[in-house]
């Protein structure tokens, strides 16, 4: 059976931006769908009329925005060991890191869960809500964050789906998670009344849906996991961790980035955070492409890697790169054309209005440069450099995004704050993409790998163990 997984080493063949598109396209459809579901999900608690909710969830986006992304660094580190695994024909090995991943990631996102529950008001405090918003979005995360660890697991079962190139049934999981929203959504917040309590209920069933899918297609399909042991555990930290921790710091930016903005946001009132949240949803929606790019090419890299196919990483990177060009500027297109009906979808103020429209036709295009970043973010990670990832990702979100905010701010309003995010990626996405060429198109005269992501050794132990 584990011969199966071995078969699966697809990106070792045939056309690099063929592997981008398919694997990038079937992660954004996936993706883009959920995100449509958590626009829907706004729309529908917008539709009680208290913009006081759609501020609570906006506040509780930018701290929840934490978790996911934690949850998507440790999705990273497992896809990097599973695909290089594969890469070089070492199918047993992937399943105990696939295994052992997901257990790992289940008791990190557990311990994460249980401190933001802890300090859930002092954080939605730090995020400018007060009164009874700030309520609100603490009651929001009190309902929402304990199934952390269950998502954590999701994820990672689902990087390995795609670390074996089967972009169609990773899909699959996402959009069966988005049906099933779809569904209740309307239901819970408005045909019952449940308002924003039914809007969190529903995001931890599209939760525990994503997981038991995502286990389905790996065991029935691809045989992906092996039986859990704790000797399989142990040996899995080292060189999980070692990709994991990085990742996960570089991921932790963008909700920093986000949070900052938040905070220069709050200053010009609810109507003006309603509008903030609108574009976090439309964000998501709009450039689930963008976003899906970082952990759809990770396997491409990862498979090609483990087989030393060095020529493959340089036209990866290529492809991708111009394939983010091509669908950000698409993408901004759609969201010009659109930015009046979603205004009055949403029913904001005229503050709420100019916000979006500041992001519609303006801030989007800063996705051009934050395509390059998270291009680069895939190859730095799953080469053995997680390190230049994260710095990379904090120059823009750590050190870019609060002064350009607080200074365009001071200009242009609420506007400057949309501004402030698309320079920020400007700046970053240029310095990253040049570094990322570099790095890339440097590896086939060093002819040795950078960093042995997932050594063979440290396994020898788990086989006696299994003997036993």
């Amino acid at each position: 059976m584990s011969g199966q997984v071995a078969g699966q080493g697809r990106f070792l063949a045939g056309s690099t931006m063929r592997h981008v598109a398919y694997m990038t396209l079937t992660g954004a459809m996936g993706i883009t769908f959920v995100f449509l579901v958590d626009a829907a999900n706004l729309l529908w608690v917008s539709q009680v009329g208290d913009s006081r909710l759609v501020a609570a969830i906006g506040f509780a986006f930018a701290i929840q925005f934490f978790s996911v992304s934690a949850g998507i660094g440790l999705m990273i580190a497992s896809t990097a060991l599973i695909s290089c695994s594969i890469g070089s024909g070492e199918a047993d090995r992937a399943r105990r890191q696939a295994t052992s991943a997901a257990l790992i990631a289940f008791a990190f996102q557990s311990v994460f869960a249980a401190v933001i529950l802890w300090f859930r008001h002092d954080l939605v405090a730090l995020a400018g809500a007060t009164g009874e918003t700030a309520a609100l979005a603490a009651r929001y995360l009190a309902l929402t964050i304990p199934s952390l660890g269950i998502m954590a697991v999701a994820l990672v079962v689902n990087g390995a789906l795609r670390a074996v190139g089967d972009g169609a049934r990773s899909m699959y999981v996402t959009l069966a998670s988005g049906c099933v929203a779809m569904v209740l959504d309307p239901l819970l917040i408005l045909g019952l009344g449940m308002g924003l309590d039914g809007a969190a209920a529903v995001l931890v069933l599209t939760r525990c849906v994503m997981l038991v899918m995502a286990l389905r297609f790996a065991t029935r399909t691809h045989d992906l996991l092996a039986r859990p042991l704790p000797a399989d555990v142990a040996a899995t930290l080292r060189p999980f961790f070692a990709i994991a921790l990085p990742a996960i710091l570089s991921q932790m930016s963008t909700p920093v980035g986000n949070y900052l903005l938040t905070t220069v946001m709050a200053r010009f009132g609810d109507d003006a955070v309603a509008g903030w949240a609108v574009v976090g949803r439309l964000t998501v929606v709009a450039f689930g492409g963008i976003f899906s790019l970082s952990g759809a090419i990770g396997g491409i890299f990862g498979q090609n890697f483990g087989a030393r196919r060095y020529d493959r990483l340089r036209s990866t990177y290529r492809d991708a790169i111009l394939f983010g060009l091509i669908y950000t500027l698409i993408a901004w297109a759609v969201l010009a054309l659109a930015s009046g009906a979603v205004i009055d979808a949403f029913a904001l103020s005229p503050q709420g209005a100019e916000v979006v429209r500041s992001f519609a036709f303006v801030g989007a295009g800063g996705f051009v440069f934050a395509a390059a970043l998270f291009v680069s973010n895939a190859a730095f990670n799953a080469l053995g450099r997680p390190g230049r990832s994260t710095l990379t990702n904090w120059l823009r979100d750590g050190v870019l995004t609060l002064p350009l905010g607080l200074a365009l701010a001071g200009g242009f309003g609420a506007s400057g704050v949309i501004y402030a995010q698309a320079g920020a990626s400007l700046l970053a996405g240029t310095a990253a993409a040049l570094w990322g060429w570099h790095f890339v198109t440097g590896l086939s005269r060093q002819q040795l790998p950078p960093l042995d992501l997932a050594p063979p050794r440290p396994y020898a132990h788990a086989d006696r163990f299994r003997r036993r």
